[in-house]
């Protein structure tokens, strides 16, 4: 298996009800960030469901304009986040103490 097809099947365990233009979003995410190139794949695609998730689906971005600092903004939106999870289908939660620096 490729690089691809591994990402691809870790997406689709972490989250296996993610729509498809997501998924296909997400995927060409964790394949084309320099800061997940040498990321396990099981990892990038967990850094780029939630990175995906954070700027797609909550005022994250907006709260940063807004002059939040990262880890104010970050947990904000961590209910948003986490309900988009569980949406997805996703066995895996963001506690604060998880989010990456």
């Amino acid at each position: 298996m490729n690089r691809r097809e591994i990402i691809e099947s870790a997406v689709r365990i972490l989250a296996p009800r993610i729509p498809r233009h997501e998924f296909e979003a997400v995927t060409d995410h964790a394949l084309g960030s320099r800061g997940l190139h040498t990321a396990t794949p099981e990892t990038a695609a967990w850094l780029s469901i939630v990175a995906y998730i954070r700027h797609r689906f909550t005022d994250y971005d907006e709260l940063l304009d807004d002059g939040y600092d990262v880890d104010s903004a970050r947990f904000f939106v961590l209910d948003d986040m986490n309900g988009i999870l569980e949406e997805w289908g996703s066995p895996r939660r963001i506690k604060p103490e998880d989010e990456p620096d």
